[in-house]
């Protein structure tokens, strides 16, 4: 098969799902089903490799093969074809099984997705599914690693276009991951580490990185945390799919409980990229303010909204000698009140090394502008005391309505983050007293003046936010007034 012939083969199993279950869910059965006949079909491949070695010979074939995974027999592709009923209790039991023969390598993998539930998969619609995959040997012969992999991560899209709201969860704009990686420059040996990580994007692309510059990725050491099981799960399949077998994603909250540390402290990383859940509410507050980990170097940030919390944990996980992050963002991040404080700590501790302000529609099913946020535990000398700003927010490509970033954009921006220099209506270099002048804000619109300086985009709890925060301001200022004036 082609490249588009595969992509086309394995979105035709989604199709197969409208109207049994909501598109958001394509997700959870999809990826599950693939990953399950990739690996039977290495198996039989690895299989008959030994037997052509051994010359036919059966039993020194079985004594001589090797295998990446181990499948039961009864956990077989085949196996779970030839049933009838109950096909999804079929299912859910042979990966179950291939999960307990691997369970250092994929214990967990194949998500919790709700295979029995006939009301919503019948007999008849599982036996489609599993037939509809049944058409082709996934094995490396047909399909190498590069060519499913790319598939998986058109299937990702795919799936973000399809599912609406729940989109987020798991997929970073391609392209953006792409200047991301290319400003981080990992390099053989280091570590990167992604504390909200999806679907596993922006730590794959690093490994990609490297291979696409004829580099030594395998010796890149490769860590992510992911709150939600399914996602996590797409995040593992990811580094298979691609034939990256080094690393290390975890499930779990990064927040309330950060799963990678070394003597009881945080685990420290050479790079960091992130997209974190923006504006969540929903977290611990009170245990941040006394965090056993240290990670409110700044502060504790107001309840309605974690964006700091987040930051700090990544600042905090950044090796003293040569640690740098990249944290997509919007907005807003650069200059809410309620922020001023932490904001600006960070910016007196020299740690904010570039801004990136990107354009609209970046973040899928928002209309929310975007910036890059860059940290450095070291900076050059060049660079000490100074922080650039990039105003990059018409380099973008508006497609419907979503938006992009094409090559010309990506070499623009990355040339002038490389440059670190003024560059007329796009870039400045901004001192370190300055901005502390300015009360910490990062507000591009305050240091380039061909910004558009009415009211950036802001969410709808951003603008809540906003505006709570100049009423108390203003009610301040009127008690205040009324009592010069009694």
């Amino acid at each position: 098969m082609t490249q588009q012939e595969l992509e086309k083969y394995l979105w035709g199993a989604a199709t197969s799902l409208r109207g049994t279950i909501d598109a958001g869910d394509y997700k959870q059965y999809i990826f599950p089903l693939l990953f399950y006949k990739r690996i039977c079909d290495v198996y039989d491949e690895e299989f008959e490799k030994a037997l052509e070695e051994s010359d036919g010979d059966l039993e020194y074939a079985a004594f001589a093969e090797h295998h990446h995974f181990i499948v039961p027999e009864t956990a077989h592709w085949n196996s779970v074809r030839e049933t009838t009923v109950n096909v999804g209790i079929a299912i859910q039991n042979a990966m179950r099984d291939i999960e307990k023969a691997n369970p250092e390598t994929l214990y967990g993998i194949f998500g919790d997705a709700s295979w029995t539930n006939k009301n919503r998969l019948s007999d008849a619609t599982l036996t489609n599914l599993i037939e509809h995959f049944s058409q082709h040997k996934l094995n490396l012969k047909n399909v190498p690693d590069d060519q499913l992999g790319n598939a998986y991560e058109y299937l990702i899209k795919e799936f973000a276009d399809d599912s609406g709201h729940t989109a987020a969860e798991f997929y970073t704009n391609r392209t953006v991951v792409k200047l991301m990686t290319m400003i981080m420059d990992p390099q053989p040996g280091e570590s990167v580490y992604d504390p909200t990580c999806g679907s596993g994007g922006l730590l794959l692309n690093c490994a990609l990185h490297l291979r696409d510059e004829g580099k030594e990725y395998r010796t890149l050491k490769l860590y992510g945390q992911e709150i939600n099981l399914i996602t996590s799960a797409i995040a593992r399949m990811n580094m298979f799919m691609h034939g990256i077998e080094e690393f290390s994603i975890v499930r779990g909250d990064t927040l309330a409980r950060p799963a990678f540390l070394h003597n009881d402290e945080l685990k420290t990383f050479n790079v960091i990229l992130a997209n974190p859940p923006y504006s969540i509410k929903a977290w611990d507050k009170k245990s941040f303010e006394n965090d056993p980990y240290g990670r409110n170097l700044w502060g504790t940030p107001p309840q309605g909204c974690a964006d700091y919390a987040f930051q700090q944990h990544i600042q905090k996980s950044l090796d003293a000698e040569n640690g740098r992050s990249i944290s997509l963002w919007p907005h807003g991040i650069l200059f809410r009140e309620s922020e001023a404080e932490m904001r600006s700590k960070m910016i007196e501790e020299d740690l904010v090394e570039c801004v990136i302000g990107l354009g609209p529609n970046l973040f899928y099913n928002s209309p929310m502008e975007a910036c890059l946020l860059i940290t450095k535990t070291n900076k050059t000398k060049k660079k000490q005391g100074k922080v650039l700003i990039i105003n990059a927010l018409k380099e973008v490509k508006q497609e419907r309505n979503i938006a992009f970033l094409e090559q010309k954009h990506i070499h623009k921006i990355f040339k002038a983050y490389k440059d670190f220099k003024n560059i007329d209506d796009f870039a400045k270099v901004v001192s370190v007293d300055e901005l502390l002048e300015n009360k910490g804000s990062l507000n591009i619109a305050q240091y380039l003046s061909n910004v558009d300086t009415s009211e950036p985009n802001l969410s709808l709890d951003e603008a809540l936010t906003n505006w709570k925060e100049k009423s108390a301001t203003l009610k301040a200022s009127i008690n205040e007034l009324f009592n010069v004036l009694n």
